[in-house]
């Protein structure tokens, strides 16, 4: 099955009745690959979505999804608004010329428009903005430098209490910048991790080779939160900003300069936002990666129960709020880079140290209980949301997308897929169980089946229809051979991506409605990358002049 976008050019048509009832395009249609829990099935919403995003429903019930744009392509697709009907993805809204660069993450219909969050196209700073139906944008904020990096802000949603609340990602892996992300460094050179409250830090400086220059003997010293190359010393003080990296900030709408507010921070990449009916809100954070100068082997990434005010110890704790010191997230010594202090070395062995003095930056560690739920290490838990009352014994339980890895980039030591399904959080908290998955680890295209499963699940929500519905990005492998194309060594085919709805009959109880054992391997390509002190190295691409419009 193919979907056919209608393109629309400023108009919006009248909108039919609801369009949420069982899609005419997925009608008949089974999907053996995906396994579900006994009582549920899976239907295709749409198909043929370009780098699906987030999900919405607007006040008549219509559905809409975002197309994020950009992806490393010499032609690379617009950001956009897709409504959803009747098995079509129609065109509602073309972003391309309106102020707004890729990559459209989080989408949220409140008070009769569109919030998203991406990036500003003049300095690749993170943003928020507005859309009507119409297509008038309005730029609400941006400049959250920390998006200049790898990663962005992220999800948006209306909160309980009426203010809007957003994700902003932290650039870098551990809040030192490195080699691993260098094609942003040479995109944006002062680009660094941003802390939301002052901080001091214990001037660890790490050593990794300098790919601004052309001699290949040529080293660095970058401590954290500062720019790749510049050393800090011990007690240097760090101020804090509002638009800060690894956080969750709000706004009131009438005025979001004026009101932006930092709400909790210390996350690692986080994606997701979402509440209970109890108004405990929940976030989905991606963990931590073994790249770049200070690598960090964790056991976990994590969902947390965020409590306002809190501190969850990024860069120097790990998903479950333990120190990195412990020595059982430490690598191999060929992974980590040498460490530089007060300009001598640590002596031998390497071992992970913190980057923040916490007492005297006035920092806590949250505690330990608000990690509510435990996914499998760089499964890339991404958007969520809570099941509603008619799913019976599933109510009020967290369902989370994991993205999935992006191994052997993000992890040379991965021993096989994670992620790429949709688990449940148990109640009180717990490990992630899968909810809906493929028979095999990994991704459907990995597995000659392309289209028949789940490939990267990137959002999860349940519609006015009581469904779950599964945004799925399509697509996104890595493969190193384009570095020697002088390429990104990874690849997004576009018209990949996926809406799913998952339906039950009658729900037998939790107990016995998943399985907490993981789906078999499924056997992939040997990938192979380069290790040089704490970085994975693609040498080609340094050198590369940058796509405009690119993340």
């Amino acid at each position: 099955m193919r979907r056919r976008t209608i393109f629309r050019a400023t108009a919006v048509m009248a909108m039919t009745a609801l369009s949420l009832a069982t899609p005419a395009a997925g009608k008949g249609e089974t999907f053996p690959t995906v396994e579900l829990p006994a009582g549920f099935q899976i239907e295709k919403v749409v198909d043929g979505l370009t780098y699906a995003t987030g999900m919405t429903w607007d006040d008549d019930g219509n559905l809409y999804v975002a197309e994020a744009g950009g992806q490393f392509l010499e032609e690379p697709p617009p950001p956009r608004i897709l409504r959803i009907e009747n098995g079509e993805a129609i065109e509602v809204v073309n972003l391309e010329g309106k102020g707004i660069a890729d990559s459209i993450i989080g989408l949220d219909w409140h008070d009769g428009k569109f919030y998203f969050t991406h990036r500003d196209p003049d300095d690749r700073s993170g943003a928020v903005s507005t859309v009507t139906l119409e297509g008038e944008v309005e730029h609400l904020l941006t400049g959250f430098l920390d998006s200049q990096a790898e990663h962005q802000v992220g999800d948006i949603k209306a909160g309980p209490d009426g203010r809007i609340y957003m994700g902003s990602g932290p650039a870098a892996n551990s809040a030192v910048v490195g080699i691993d992300i260098a094609p942003f460094v040479e995109r944006s050179p002062q680009l660094r991790t941003t802390p939301c409250e002052d901080i001091v830090l214990t001037g660890q400086n790490f050593e990794t080779p300098d790919f601004r220059t052309e001699d290949a003997s040529d080293t660095a010293l970058t401590g954290a939160y500062v720019p790749f190359g510049t050393e800090t010393m011990p007690g240097e003080r760090i101020p804090g900003t509002t638009k800060c990296g690894g956080a969750v900030l709000s706004f009131d709408p009438a005025d979001p300069e004026g009101t932006l507010k930092v709400h909790a921070w210390g996350f690692r990449n986080i994606i997701g936002l979402g509440w209970d009916g109890e108004g405990n809100m929940y976030a989905g954070v991606n963990g931590y990666d073994n790249r770049g100068s200070r690598p960090v082997n964790d056991e976990y990434d994590a969902t947390y129960l965020v409590r306002e005010g809190e501190w969850y110890g990024w860069p120097d704790y790990s998903a479950r709020l333990e120190p990195l010191t412990d020595p059982k997230f430490d690598l191999p010594d060929a992974l980590q880079a040498p460490v530089v202090v007060n300009g001598e070395p640590l002596p031998p062995p390497k071992r992970i140290g913190f980057v923040i003095d916490h007492e005297a930056s006035g920092l806590e560690i949250a505690d330990r209980s608000l990690a509510y739920g435990l996914h499998e290490f760089n499964s890339s838990p991404s958007m969520l949301d809570v099941a509603p009352e008619s799913w019976g014994s599933y109510a009020g339980q967290v369902f989370v997308a994991e993205f999935g890895d992006l191994a052997p980039n993000t992890n040379p030591l991965s021993e096989g897929p994670t992620g790429y399904q949709v688990v449940s959080i148990p109640p009180g908290g717990g490990t992630a169980v899968p909810f809906a998955h493929n028979a095999l680890r990994g991704p459907a295209s990995a597995q000659d089946a392309l289209g028949e499963g789940l490939e990267r699940p990137v959002d999860v929500k349940f519609g006015p229809d009581g469904a779950m519905y599964i945004s799925d990005y399509g697509v996104a492998r890595v493969n190193p051979a384009r570095a020697a194309e002088g390429q990104v060594p990874y690849e997004f085919p576009p018209e990949t991506g996926a809406i799913w709805r998952v339906t039950s009959g009658d729900l037998p109880p939790t107990s016995t409605a998943a399985s907490g054992t993981p789906a078999p391997a499924v056997p992939g390509l040997t990938l192979i990358a380069l290790a040089v002190g704490a970085g994975l190295l693609v040498l080609p691409l340094f050198r590369r002049r940058l796509i405009s419009g690119r993340r």
